[in-house]
């Protein structure tokens, strides 16, 4: 069976990471790719199928691909959950984002329901009206 190679940008949009990260992810050899005669990267199929969650291996590769995002959101941050306390009706997340790190207060129910636990695969949703930036 002849495998799909996906472009890029394309492969990109299906693991929810950005189109550099994904090029970063190539040369450091955590993604396989194949290179076209024109000299251009090809994701197969199966290195997408590796990186999706353990939670989403049943059912089909379209199936398991619809369930990857279901928000219209673009601004998350994909990471670890490094750690989760419990105080009352909140719960403090705290997850790692390649070398930095983020918190969010969410309610109690909502980490207890996603079964948040450290080392799991987890995203920050960033809503905003502005951001702002800070020359450091």
């Amino acid at each position: 069976m002849v495998q799909k190679l996906l472009a890029p940008r394309e492969a990109a949009n299906i693991l929810g990471i950005s189109y550099p990260t994904l090029k970063q992810w190539i040369y450091r050899g955590k993604i396989k790719s194949v290179k076209t005669p024109g000299g251009h990267h090809r994701v197969p199929e199966s290195e997408i199928d590796r990186l999706f969650p353990k939670k989403f291996e049943r059912g089909t590769i379209e199936t398991r691909r619809g369930n990857l995002r279901k928000i219209s959101g673009r601004n998350q941050l994909i990471g670890r959950v490094l750690e989760v306390k419990y105080s009352g009706l909140l719960a403090q997340v705290r997850l790692a984002i390649g070398e930095q790190q983020i918190t969010s207060i969410i309610t109690a129910d909502a980490a207890k329901e996603m079964r948040l636990k450290p080392g799991e695969r987890a995203a920050a949703l960033i809503k905003s009206t502005e951001v702002m930036i800070l020359r450091v």
